[in-house]
């Protein structure tokens, strides 16, 4: 007789293989099959086409290296090209003929454009932000006018350390709920954490809360129905699938939903790395402790995070958006105490690499220690020399990763950084208990990022992603104090440990860091 686990796992990979994580694969793979038998037919008349597939092939490559971008990624297609001539070639050009990447982009800008009005900067907090830390206001600068994020006072913070501290009061504020809730996971998981955050929508709408609840497009490859909005719909609920996944090739369905973002009556704002699924409060164990930071937003800086919700909302919305009626009265003074605050967004089409960029900022104007948490360390060649540059002046660089990875693949390739950055000084510690998927920056006790943005190229170029900004807010001693006590569960990774490492995964680690962008 089998026993209840076996019986649940074949039954997982059964439903794996005859499901609809198996039919979108297999739809894409014959499109891939398509491709490379178009290419093969190209080469079997190589002495007619050899001179043409040369000339194209050479004018792709000038392209790409000088298309605007991260060139590791122009690189990545350079190689492909270079290794596969023609499939290279007609997988490049079709997927830069796409018109639905372009169409998320305008459709962007004109919601930014909307949302202008709503996002206005006090000239008194750049003001008061230039006496304290010149730096940071030349930041908020670039923040607010390039980009039109706003940096805020008049705004208390609360930090958790885990998805355990965070779920509680969550639970709590959502209750408190009087007006809209809005909702935007990249990750939703039925379970104990979104069963009870279900029934708490449910109850409110029916007492006139507006909710507004939207998903990232992968949950339908495995965790959800794909249909599971219009069972949502059903209670009363508005609820949205970001860019479903289809059996097409198309770099939209490259570029996911990674925010984390709850809003309660434009009051109260959620942000960090906690997605809505159990082992996120550890009630289902999937990489031994899981250990994850969440903030919370009380006051000016909420409005912000309003709108990056109404932005992302409305991108496939025909019908016009009344913003007005999702803000919220600001004080009229400035409360110094309560620091500053500057939430962001970042998408893949703002031709601005805003997380590298805040995360840049704070390792170039460190002068005693940077303390890094993040799942993943898929490093391109400009932070990779910022972590070792900074390390080798002296200031403290400390990375603390997993030890029990939920992607080996992506372990594979950040051991390969290991040896260059310990060598330069920066200290890499990985949590014994096991995995760790917080995505903060603290440094020298009075500034800090926490958010959804990994140290990889999916974060800082490809997804949507958000976080906060924060200096001289209280709630920097509890990111750096969080820092500390985990750091007490972690191992020092040395260089005899990376010497040590399997040399299978060293050989997986360098072949795979060829493709680290598209990863």
């Amino acid at each position: 007789m089998e026993n209840g686990a076996v019986k649940k796992a074949k039954k997982g990979i059964l439903s794996v293989i005859f499901g609809r994580t198996a039919l979108i694969l297999a739809l894409i793979l014959v499109q891939l099959y398509f491709m490379l038998t178009v290419a093969t037919i190209l080469h079997e008349y190589a002495v007619y086409v050899y001179g043409i597939s040369t000339v194209i092939g050479a004018g792709v490559i000038v392209y790409i290296i000088n298309e605007r971008g991260n060139p590791a990624f122009n690189m990545t297609w350079v190689l492909l090209i270079l290794i596969f001539p023609a499939f290279g070639c007609l997988f490049y050009l079709y997927v830069k003929s796409q018109i639905g990447t372009r169409y998320i982009g305008k459709r962007l800008n004109k919601l930014r454009l909307e949302t202008h009005p709503y996002m206005e900067q006090r000239t008194e907090i750049i003001e008061n932000l230039r006496e304290s830390k010149p730096a940071d206001a030349n930041l908020a600068y670039y923040m607010k006018y390039q980009l039109d994020f706003p940096t805020y006072q008049n705004t208390q913070m609360e930090y958790f350390p885990s998805g355990e501290a965070w779920f509680p009061v969550l639970i709590e504020e959502l209750k408190r709920a009087e007006q809209f809730i809005f909702m935007e996971y990249f990750i939703v998981a039925e379970g104990k954490m979104w069963d009870s955050i279900l029934e708490i929508l449910k109850s409110k709408v029916k007492q006139g809360v507006e909710v507004r609840f939207m998903y990232d497009g992968m949950c339908s490859m495995s965790l959800l129905p794909y249909g599971y909005p219009r069972e949502i719909r059903k209670f009363g609920i508005q609820c949205r699938m970001f860019s479903p996944i289809r059996p097409v090739l198309s770099t939209t369905q490259n570029n996911r939903d990674h925010r984390k973002i709850c809003v309660i009556d434009g009051k109260v704002g959620f942000t960090g790395g906690l997605n809505l699924a159990d082992e996120y409060i550890n009630e289902k164990e999937r990489f031994g402790y899981w250990k994850d930071t969440a903030i919370l937003l009380r006051g000016d800086a909420v409005q912000s995070m309003t709108m990056l919700f109404l932005q992302m909302w409305n991108v496939t919305e025909t019908r016009p958006e009344n913003y007005k009626a999702y803000l919220t009265k600001m004080k009229p003074y400035i409360d110094k105490e309560s620091g500053f605050v500057l939430p962001y967004g970042d998408s893949p089409y703002d031709h601005e690499n805003v997380g590298e960029e805040v995360y840049f900022h704070i390792l170039n104007h460190a002068k005693r220690y940077v303390h890094i948490m993040t799942p993943y360390l898929i490093l391109d060649n400009e932070m990779l020399d910022t972590l070792t540059h900074v390390a080798k002046t002296g200031i403290e660089v400390s990375i603390i990763m997993p030890h029990i990875p939920d992607k080996w693949y992506a372990f594979a390739v950040a051991k390969t950084f290991y040896k260059d950055l310990i060598q330069s000084g920066v200290q890499i510690y990985e949590f014994t208990p096991g995995f760790v998927h917080a995505k903060s920056f603290v440094s020298d006790d009075d500034t800090a990022a926490v958010g959804s943005i990994n140290l990889d190229y999916r974060s800082l170029y490809l997804h949507y992603e958000c976080g906060v900004f924060v200096y001289d807010n209280p709630v920097v001693a509890k990111v750096e104090q969080d820092f500390q006590e985990t750091l007490e569960k972690c191992h020092l990774v040395t260089l005899e440990d990376v010497r040590r490492c399997n040399p299978f995964m060293k050989l997986c680690g360098r072949v795979l860091r060829l493709i680290a962008p598209l990863m």
